[in-house]
């Protein structure tokens, strides 16, 4: 079933902050809190430092209306600064992965930071980009 997310970016408090939200909506965690530490590195990457090993890499949590809130901590050893801009995405996760590509290809048309569509470790088929008014969008197909 597809579902639109919002996606949070952290300066490194993202399981504080996930922690209030849960406590404000009376809601729980719908996905185990992933690290850094377990994020398979592809060859040639450097390593995450000791510092950011324990860092969020992925939480979920429902809030009201089937909205479902996720989040990140932003690693500064990759250079990661967060701003206005850049602190929140919308999550599209069509129902198949021909819409997956259709909206991407819309969204991303004129747009600007483009992380093209690709297969990733967890399962999904995976990208994101800022559109041409500067809204940042993340497509997020889960293979069956």
């Amino acid at each position: 079933m597809a579902r639109v997310s919002i996606y949070l970016n952290f300066p490194g408090n993202t399981e504080e902050a996930f922690n209030f939200y849960k406590s404000v909506f009376k809601t729980e965690f719908d996905t185990p809190i992933y690290r850094m530490k377990e994020v398979p590195m592809p060859p040639g990457t450097p390593a995450i430092p000791e510092k950011e090993q324990n860092a969020v890499m992925h939480m979920s949590l429902p809030i009201l209306a089937g909205i479902v809130l996720q989040g990140t901590d932003m690693l500064e050893s990759m250079g990661h600064t967060r701003k206005i801009g850049n602190n929140t995405t919308i999550c599209l996760e069509p129902d198949s992965r021909e819409e997956t590509d259709r909206l991407f290809n819309a969204l991303s048309a004129g747009g600007s930071d483009i992380n093209p569509m690709m297969d990733m470790f967890w399962g999904a088929y995976w990208g994101t980009c800022l559109d041409r008014f500067g809204i940042r969008w993340m497509f997020n197909f889960m293979k069956q």
